[in-house]
């Protein structure tokens, strides 16, 4: 049966528009993918003794250092698109400035390492423990990257290959490939990658119960997760990309992240030890909610004997809520 007549009979449509009102569709999409990391941060963050405020400490500098990071590796990789526009006006009509962010092109590579360095030197400023502050965002940011891709969805882009599967997209002649220009349907690896990073994330959630991780290891399976994800779906989509000894660039960003991910694991461990601490900051103290003030020291919660033994708090205790006074593990509020 023609693609084309299949499409009638059972397919994803396309949204007709790339603009949610008067704001466009893909940054909408990375808008709430943003509010709902961080939602899920602060959520695990107070779990496990630490400042929910903490969060947007760390947010406020992250997402933005992600954000251009994103940008930064996609003119690199994609270079060729920019060749004898480096300097164009970027406010101009038409230009194909690599400062021209309305034109699209942003790489998730680029946003991990982004957001991740500067993140890591906010946490080393607040007194965090390293460790304890990955742990907190290793599903918050496949979260965020699970609401984001919608963001091709509107944009028509990414798409994969021509398919007649009840689940494939239909994109509009102007978005395809001069190559499928006759094809009407294809495969929605957006919605692949996305639908990825939500098992990513549940992954995440249930080892963060279990509690059999060292300090850290979470975000080592995210990257891990989100890589080999990335490897499939990056080899079935359509789109033009720069390719290294027949593979596209990507394809070997995620060959390279999955190997280096099993080394580190390999090398430093992945069950955990005795003495592996899990306090979220590094003088061990913890945020008490009940307080307006933090006052707690060392594991002594403001309005206890001194002379306690610090707790040692690992991901995915129990800790109580700051709005209602009750217990909520992380595993129920995610």
């Amino acid at each position: 049966m023609p693609l084309a007549l299949q499409s009638l009979i059972a397919s994803i449509p396309s949204p007709s528009s790339n603009m949610i009102g008067p704001l466009r569709g893909y940054g909408v999409m990375i808008g709430l993918g943003v509010v709902a990391g961080i939602f899920l941060a602060r959520r695990r963050w107070r779990a496990v003794g630490g400042d929910p405020e903490d969060v947007y400490s760390i947010s406020m500098w992250a997402v933005p250092a992600g954000l251009i990071g994103t940008r930064i590796y996609h003119v690199i990789t994609d270079n060729q698109l920019y060749r004898g526009h480096w300097f164009d006006n970027p406010f101009a009509a038409g230009n194909q400035s690599p400062l021209a962010i309305t034109n699209g092109g942003l790489g998730i590579p680029g946003g991990i390492i982004g957001g991740v360095v500067v993140g890591l030197w906010v946490v080393k400023r607040l007194g965090i423990r390293p460790s304890a502050a990955l742990d907190m965002a290793a599903p918050c940011v496949p979260l965020a990257q699970a609401i984001g891709r919608y963001g091709n969805w509107f944009n028509q882009e990414l798409f994969g290959g021509p398919s007649d599967l009840p689940w494939a997209l239909q994109i509009a002649p102007q978005h395809r490939p001069a190559r499928y220009a006759e094809y009407a349907t294809f495969h929605p690896t957006f919605l692949y990658e996305s639908l990825w990073n939500v098992g990513v994330v549940a992954l995440i959630i249930v080892l963060t119960k279990k509690q059999v991780l060292r300090p850290g290891r979470l975000f080592a399976v995210y990257i891990g997760g989100y890589f080999l994800g990335r490897l499939w779906i990056e080899a079935m989509r359509s789109d033009s990309a720069n390719t290294v000894l027949g593979l596209r660039v990507n394809i070997w960003i995620s060959l390279l992240c999955i190997i280096g991910v099993i080394a580190v694991l390999a090398f430093t461990g992945i069950r955990r030890r005795e003495g592996d601490l899990y306090t979220p900051y590094l003088d061990g103290h913890l945020f008490d909610p009940l307080s307006e003030n933090d006052t707690t020291v060392a594991g002594e919660p403001a309005g206890e004997p001194a002379g306690e033994p610090a707790r040692e708090v690992p991901v995915g205790d129990e800790s109580p809520d700051a709005d209602s006074g009750h217990t909520d593990s992380v595993a129920r509020s995610d």
